[in-house]
Parts: C-alpha cells; structure tokens; sequence
C-alpha cells in the first residue's frame, strides 16, 4: 500500500485474544472477503452486511486497529473495508509527511 511497513502484532496470547470475542467468528468469511470480480450493489450489499456485523462487535475498535497497523490489503476488518482503510492510512500517512517538514 505504501513505503511504510506494517509493523506485525507480537505472537502473544494478549495480543491475539481479542478475536475470541469478534461477532464475525463463526460467520462464514465470504461475508467479510470479495470474490473475484464482485463489483457494484452486489458488493456494495455484502459490504454493507459485513459493517452491519462489525457495527455491533465488542472488539470492533481492536479489529480496526490492528487491521490499520497491518494494512490488511482484503476484506471487511473493524468496520472498514479496503477502500476506506486505505483512505485513512493515506491520510495519515500525509499529516505525517507534513508535521515532518514542519519541523
């Protein structure tokens, strides 16, 4: 996605536990990744469906988080999909770049 690696979480129980708890669990993980070639309303209803999930998770905040930290490139993750997720790295990404040449 950019020149910025992601930085991978620690291979600690703690860091992972979370996902016990995630409402998409025991969904079916169609729900959440794009077939090939999925375009228009039909991803736009299952995109839909899968942040309705994501709405209503108790670890939501986590899942969006370490999803960021990762740049998880597919799939529904926190409530965001890979557009909007790319959208908020880049964003970063530029208030990074510039409070650096502010400095």
């Amino acid at each position: 996605m950019n020149g910025i690696a992601p930085q991978m979480p620690r291979p600690l129980a703690q860091d992972w536990d979370w996902q016990q708890d995630a409402a998409c669990r025991d969904l079916p993980t169609e729900m959440f990744f794009h077939p090939d070639g999925e375009r228009g309303p039909r991803r736009r209803n299952r995109e839909n469906a899968a942040k309705a999930v994501c709405a209503s998770c108790p670890v939501m905040m986590a899942c969006r988080e370490q999803a960021l930290r990762l740049q998880e490139p597919y799939g529904i993750w926190g409530g965001l999909s890979e557009d909007d997720r790319l959208t908020i790295i880049n964003r970063r990404e530029r208030t990074e770049l510039t409070v650096a040449s502010a400095s």
